[in-house]
């Protein structure tokens, strides 16, 4: 499946994985609004094999098939404490 690739101006380090521009047209207004202006970073060929660096491709083909588009948010910072529940 072809896939683009799209950072947010707004959110550093998450990026919109979408199949075409269409999809990216079709990205619900408060995403785009949380994002700001959307830059495109790349396009790839995703198959199931196909290694990724923060999530499994199997992951992102089944939420672009579901949902139209698949959003990487940033890794935590395992250092943070992590707030207390109550």
């Amino acid at each position: 499946m072809h896939v683009a690739i799209y950072k947010g101006r707004r959110r550093p380090d998450t990026y919109v994985f979408v199949t075409g521009d269409e999809a990216l047209a079709a990205l619900p207004d408060d995403l785009c609004r949380a994002l700001g202006e959307l830059e495109h970073v790349m396009d790839l060929v995703l198959t199931p094999d196909r290694r990724l660096a923060r999530v499994e491709a199997r992951t992102v083909l089944r939420a672009l098939l579901q949902r139209g588009c698949y959003i990487q948010l940033p890794p935590r910072d395992e250092r943070l404490p992590l707030a207390k529940r109550h």
